[in-house]
């Protein structure tokens, strides 16, 4: 609740306009009830009593929020809350006329039940009709801009409920230069029915007999707005977007309010939008209760997947954000994003690559951070065979400072993305994965074994396959193909790949973080998503070319070019001798993968600095072989 000394000019002029309401109902009952008895002979008192009850009805009306909430978006809630009002102020009156005036100064009931049972009825009125008048006028005026503006005509598809929705964010004004015309819904209830003002058409085998008869109005529909329940199976969200894009129709998206956080706004259909099973139900109290306030680092803060995880710890009430980044336009443009969001949230970039041991440790000691996500890494599986010096020094070193420095800086939690790859590695990406995830498993115990009693940092590991439209995947190589007219390229009819959003991902990653913390589930540091069903390479290209209005083989050729180095069939999320465990939280499993002395690790490590600096691909592959056996040289 504001407090009163924190009112603004808009609160105060709202309190003067209840207390002149108020005012008005107590004098207005009373002439409707004494009019033509002796009304002059009780004036007098009325008018006595009347500005001790206006202050007091002030104070009722600050309780009941009615003071400090904005008529524009006065709602059944605030309603309530007038009545809620209304009948204090009406028992106070009771309270005035039986108790105190009846008996002791007037000798007989001053006000009266009628008089007072009159009031409660104008003040109800009074309060709610001056808002209610005020919410229609800015309700109109936006309509009346919206269609001044030749804002385009659009038609929603989806449920009622999800529609209504929408339809708010319009006649609020955060969705502008957009005009709704109708409602096609999958739900028979809906038919026939009128959501704030706006008719349901239809079902959605409609669709076509809608955009034709528009075309013989003034002004045919140009854009269908897409609603959550839109992309449910059932609902056929394929169709609905080709059949749109046949017609020529641009196709927008409503994202959800757990999505957004925020007023809804639209989004484009994105062909990964239609290409997954429903995503896991994600506990974002949880995420906020663990988030909010935090100071929180994210190295590879400007790849695709690391500012997806800036962007949701900023969203989630993270207090302070560190980016650290090797790459300027990359930073550079991760930070542009993230400053046009609402937040409170300090946000700050630096460029260092975490190969930079000190520049790294510098970093950390001065940012203090609670929680570190480390997602930074070389990630192309051909180019770090042919390029194995690098990943090393990318993917373990560099991980390896990442985690000394979030240890020695104080940090709660350091959270490391790690890779389907990493089981059974017959890569280089893979393989330096996995020995990153041992050091921080390593890591994670030895701190264990010295913070006995009392809270102590956790290291872990969130492996997870490929994501949906980040940097390097097929998805948005295939849209640039395509767009291109073709082929699309993929290496083997065979091929089968994990996907997920990134959204999604990153959700569960910071999940994952969530029960790492919990002192019952020290035992758990790496840590596997959910991937839902694998899907085959060339079904998800032939996909996404009809998704484009586009016929394989006929508009667009699929070309196999053979499977590349360090590349394999099929991906696998758990080794065969590596233990399971459910823990209770959808779309997460825990991995119980072998450990190693920390001591072992760091003697490999010494090793396999020499060997890198002397470029030794034979003593560098046997070191890793020799820390990692599972690991599968690949035929040459």
């Amino acid at each position: 609740m504001t407090r009163i000394s924190s009112f603004t000019i808009r609160n105060w002029v709202i309190a003067v306009h209840d207390a002149i309401v108020t005012a008005a109902a107590v004098v207005l009952a009373f002439v409707l009830r004494f009019d033509g008895e002796n009304l002059l002979d009780r004036l007098p008192l009325l008018l006595t009593i009347l500005p001790y009850f206006v202050i007091f009805s002030f104070l009722v009306c600050y309780v009941f929020n009615l003071t400090t909430t904005k008529w524009r978006f006065i709602s059944l809630p605030d309603l309530l809350n007038i009545i809620k009002a209304s009948t204090v102020l009406t028992g106070a009156l009771l309270v005035l006329d039986y108790i105190f005036l009846a008996p002791n100064v007037y000798g007989t009931f001053f006000l009266g039940k009628t008089t007072i049972i009159i009031y409660w009825f104008l003040e109800i009125f009074f309060l709610s009709g001056s808002r209610l008048a005020y919410r229609y006028f800015r309700y109109s005026r936006t309509r009346n801009k919206a269609r001044a503006t030749d804002a385009a005509p659009a038609l929603l598809i989806g449920r009622a409920a999800d529609a209504e929705v929408f339809l708010r964010g319009i006649e609020s004004g955060a969705v502008k230069r957009m005009w709704p015309v109708g409602i096609l819904s999958p739900a028979l209830s809906d038919r026939g029915q009128t959501i704030r003002g706006v008719p349901v058409l239809g079902g959605l085998d409609d669709l076509s007999n809608v955009i034709d008869d528009f075309k013989h109005r003034q002004r045919s529909i140009e854009r269908v707005v897409m609603t959550p329940s839109a992309f449910e199976d059932e609902a056929q969200p394929e169709s609905i977007l080709i059949r749109s894009r046949k017609l020529g129709l641009a196709v927008s998206r409503i994202p959800t309010l757990e999505e957004s956080r925020d007023i809804p706004q639209l989004a484009p259909v994105a062909v990964e939008d239609l290409l997954l099973r429903p995503s896991v139900k994600i506990d974002y109290a949880r995420l906020e209760s663990f988030v909010r306030g935090k100071a929180v680092i994210v190295t590879g803060g400007g790849g695709s997947i690391g500012f997806e995880i800036c962007d949701r710890v900023v969203t989630f009430g993270a207090a302070r954000l560190l980016i650290i980044e090797n790459s300027e336009p990359a930073l550079h443009a991760a930070l542009e994003k993230l400053a046009a969001k609402v937040t409170s949230a300090v946000i700050e970039g630096r460029i260092a690559d975490i190969r930079d041991r000190k520049r790294i440790h510098q970093l950390m000691e001065v940012f203090k951070p609670d929680v570190v996500f480390h997602a930074a890494a070389l990630k192309h599986v051909p180019i770090l065979e042919r390029d194995w010096g690098e990943g090393v020094k990318t993917n373990i070193f560099g991980s390896v400072n990442v985690a000394d420095a979030a240890l020695t800086s104080g940090a709660e939690a350091m959270v490391m993305i790690s890779t389907d790859k990493a089981i059974e590695p017959v890569s280089m990406l893979g393989l330096t994965k996995r020995f990153a995830e041992m050091y921080c498993q390593a890591l994670d115990g030895d701190v264990a074994a010295s913070a006995v009693g009392k809270p102590r940092m956790r290291l872990i590991s969130v492996r997870f396959g490929n994501v949906l439209a980040s940097n390097g995947s097929v998805v948005p190589k295939f849209k640039a193909q395509i767009e291109a007219g073709g082929p699309v390229t993929v290496t083997h009819p065979d091929m089968v790949r994990y996907f997920m959003t990134i959204r999604e991902a990153c959700d569960l990653v910071v999940t994952a973080a969530t029960h790492a913390k919990n002192a019952q589930h020290s035992d758990a540091s790496v840590y596997v998503l959910s991937m839902g069903q694998p899907v085959k390479i060339v079904d998800l290209a032939d996909r996404m070319i009809r998704l484009s209005g586009l016929q394989p083989g006929y508009d667009i050729d699929i070309v196999f070019t053979g499977v590349r180095p360090g590349e394999r069939m099929h991906e696998i999320l758990f080794a065969e001798q590596e233990p399971t465990a459910e823990i209770g939280l959808a779309g997460i499993m825990a991995a119980k993968p072998k450990e190693l002395p920390l001591d072992v690790l760091n003697a490999w490590l010494a090793t396999l600095r020499t060997a890198i600096d002397a470029n030794q691909h034979d003593v560098v592959v046997a070191i890793l072989k020799d820390a990692v056996p599972e690991y599968r040289v690949p035929a040459e």
